[in-house]
């Protein structure tokens, strides 16, 4: 029997797997095995997925009941508007993978189960998994989904460049002005190269994001939308203008490399020696330290002057029970999530992908221990995000309405880039994040 399925499974990796699924009468499917499947949407492209992939084949092989069946749907905003369309219906995934700041939206979407009603059934044990991770996903104490791909922000800089310009390359900026007068030296000093800037930053939400959790403040009211509903803003007030203050004055120096919203093309720029620092996730690391023919740096984000570390938000996105499955579908997805968060398995993904391990244990896996020895740039992620204070600013703002805020963050660092001033440019964005807030109000 155990070679007969040995067999089928081969089948299907040959064929591809619709070829060896059939559908029943009621929402549950299964294969022509008789196995139980999992519909798994996510975002993860390129080497993600396959990396993603290969987990699904190992948990597929280590039993004969279920098959999880990942789907790469696009971009994270992509995957969510599908999800949008089908949530509640037949037609929606058994589990549903999606970006942070999708948390409010998916905890009040009513497509949902909270993983705790898993947890609680399984009496799991969670006290494993990464405070600092956890605190994010939790609403009112209840975990409402499993954190899975997790990133944090760092700075990658080029050693070689530092030491070209006369600059120490142990010794990396750690606060605002540190960063602008390192960049002035950097473009100034980069005599073998050309059209060099000494500092980037994607425009992405995220990073703005990023930089005023490190000063300790909130994106919205009501402890950042931890103890109430927010009903405004606070991107605009002294924290806010300091990351944009910052950011006109190095674009007005010409030390700041503009490179719009395309992660690739910055890390293009910065691989081609044409920008010696700038903000990535943790996400990229791997590919910039193999990618690169000169010494990758990491530091920790750089601060505001005179202000204490308070840490960073983490990033990526967690896993989501759909409402409106079968018990033994759902039970099925929830063996598939228990495989995702052991600590071999958090390992390997951390291990090929650069994201953070959510189980601590992770970090005591063999295999993992030798991607730090040969790449010491990932302790870089480790410790930021363990030395980070958790509080409401570094769990992150919750509101249903975050990624139309992020959009109009982006938009507003465009128009500073453009000339519009630090205020301006904030101003206009709180004021259409405002008008969002008010409108998810009036129709909830």
């Amino acid at each position: 029997m155990k070679k007969t399925l040995l067999f089928m499974f081969g089948v299907c990796l040959i064929l591809g797997f619709t070829a060896c699924s059939s559908t029943t009468s009621g929402e549950a499917q299964y294969t022509d095995d008789g196995r139980l499947i999992v519909t798994f949407w996510h975002a993860m492209g390129g080497n993600l997925g396959e990396t993603l992939q290969k987990i699904a084949d190992d948990f597929n092989a280590s039993q004969d009941e279920f098959y999880v069946q990942p789907e790469y749907q696009g971009t994270y905003e992509e995957s969510l508007n599908k999800l949008r369309q089908v949530g509640g219906t037949p037609e929606a995934p058994t589990l549903m993978q999606v970006f942070e700041v999708g948390t409010k939206y998916m905890a009040e979407s009513g497509y949902i189960v909270p993983m705790q009603t898993f947890i609680d059934q399984d009496q799991f044990d969670i006290s494993n998994l990464e405070e600092n991770i956890l605190g994010y996903y939790q609403i009112d104490g209840q975990l409402y989904s499993m954190p899975f791909n997790t990133s944090n922000a760092i700075m990658l800089y080029n050693k070689d460049m530092f030491r070209e310009a006369g600059l120490d390359p142990e010794d990396p900026p750690s606060t605002f002005s540190e960063v602008q007068e390192v960049a002035q030296r950097l473009t100034q000093g980069a005599e073998t190269h050309v059209d060099v800037h000494g500092f980037g930053l994607l425009i992405h939400g995220w990073f703005f994001e990023q930089l005023l959790a490190n000063q300790g403040a909130y994106y919205v009211d009501q402890d950042n939308g931890r103890s109430g509903e927010p009903t405004r803003t606070l991107i605009n007030e002294q924290p806010g203008l300091n990351v944009f203050t910052w950011l006109d004055e190095m674009n007005k120096e010409g030390t700041l490399g503009i490179y719009g919203r395309d992660w690739d093309d910055i890390r293009a720029a910065f691989k081609a020696e044409k920008l010696a620092m700038y903000l990535d996730s943790t996400a990229g690391t791997a590919s910039n330290v193999n990618d690169s023919d000169f010494e990758v740096g990491t530091a920790y984000l750089p601060v505001m002057d005179g202000q204490d570390r308070h840490g960073v938000i983490i990033g990526g996105a967690s896993l989501w029970m759909m409402e409106g499955k079968s018990e033994e579908e759902q039970l099925a997805a929830w063996e598939f999530i228990k495989y995702l968060v052991e600590p071999e398995t958090q390992a390997y993904w951390a291990g090929e992908t650069g994201y953070f391990p959510i189980t601590k244990a992770a970090h005591e896996e063999a295999t993992l221990q030798e991607v730090y020895d040969t790449y010491p740039q990932f302790l870089t992620a480790v410790e930021q995000l363990q030395n980070t204070t958790l509080t409401p600013a570094t769990q992150g703002a919750l509101m249903s309405v975050f990624p139309q805020a992020r959009e109009h963050v982006m938009t507003a660092i465009e128009k500073l880039y453009d000339g519009a001033s630090p205020e301006e440019a904030l101003n206009e964005a709180a004021e259409m994040i405002d008008r969002a807030l008010e409108d998810a109000k009036r129709t909830r």
